[in-house]
């Protein structure tokens, strides 16, 4: 293989890693439409979910950003009337990682008043992504 192939074939890697990079990065902490499936809480090992929403986050004891999640949707939830923050660790749970599809942590299911999942989060969630799922399912479930 002569230099120009061989710097040739190596641009070409690099590009698409970037590319690649760059799409997986995207997708991250975006809150994308849940499967409607409903949740109990005795499947997550709590007492009860929030009386109008629920921000489930799966983690792991591994999870270097996981305490900043658990902090972001535990404020998330203080500033939601009837919303509560639950945190499951998958280490103690790992039937619950394939119940639910969850190949990272964290991962963040938006639950309705029902524990209906309405949206679900991969990575770490954007505040802003969270807020407004919160702010749609609150204003939703108020109108009658």
């Amino acid at each position: 293989m002569d230099w120009i192939t061989a710097l040739a074939t190596g641009a070409a890697l690099l590009l698409g890693a970037t590319a690649i990079g760059l799409l997986w990065r995207a997708r991250q902490g975006v809150a994308r439409r849940g499967s409607g499936d409903l949740v109990r809480p005795d499947e997550l090992g709590v007492a009860a979910f929030g009386e109008r929403a629920t921000l489930v986050q799966f983690s792991t004891e591994f999870c270097a950003r996981c305490p900043a999640t658990g902090r972001l949707l535990t404020r998330l939830a203080h500033e939601h009337d009837g919303a509560t923050h639950v945190e499951v660790d998958l280490t103690h749970r790992p039937d619950l990682a394939g119940r639910f599809h969850v190949t990272e942590t964290p991962t963040t299911l938006v639950l309705d008043g029902e524990g209906a999942i309405r949206a679900r989060i991969a990575g770490l969630p954007r505040a802003a992504a969270v807020r407004q799922r919160l702010d749609d399912l609150l204003r939703s479930s108020s109108v009658i």
